[in-house]
């Protein structure tokens, strides 16, 4: 395989890990965290200036099992599949250039993993320990 189409096929696998990551948080976990503090004026706010949040939030399980499967299929990558090639390719490239890519793309996966799991704890598991919470007060 192309060592130039397997680093592009990456970079895109990241970025749309990335980019989902963040549509989850956009859509369910960030306006429910702005109401739990009393900013539901912001939520209006920013659902006018995207409406097209409030079509990802009705369909929430999906949007989190697609980007959930989009990380997933990242991580594969990044972890299992791009080593094994990048041995070979850049065995013969420079080295440095391949490590500081990994690295990147390491970092990127991280990072769209954290945002994710952000997103899962607000959107799920907030709401019901906040109101366990207060029916034990």
């Amino acid at each position: 395989m192309n060592m130039a189409v397997t680093t592009k096929r990456s970079a895109l696998l990241n970025y749309l890990s990335l980019f989902t990551s963040l549509s989850t948080l956009l859509c369910c976990a960030l306006p429910s965290l702005l109401v739990l503090f009393g900013l539901g004026a912001s939520v209006v706010s920013v659902l006018s200036f995207m409406p097209w949040l409030v079509s990802l939030s009705r369909h929430k399980q999906w949007t989190f099992v697609v980007s959930g499967v989009l990380i997933g299929l990242s991580f594969l990558n990044v972890y299992y599949v791009s080593p094994r090639i990048r041995k070979q390719a850049c065995a013969a490239d420079d080295p440095s250039a391949c490590e500081q890519a990994s690295g990147f793309s390491k970092t990127l996966i991280w990072v769209s993993a954290f945002i994710y799991a952000v997103g899962v704890f607000v959107a799920y598991l907030l709401g019901p320990i906040l109101t366990r919470l207060d029916n034990a007060g």
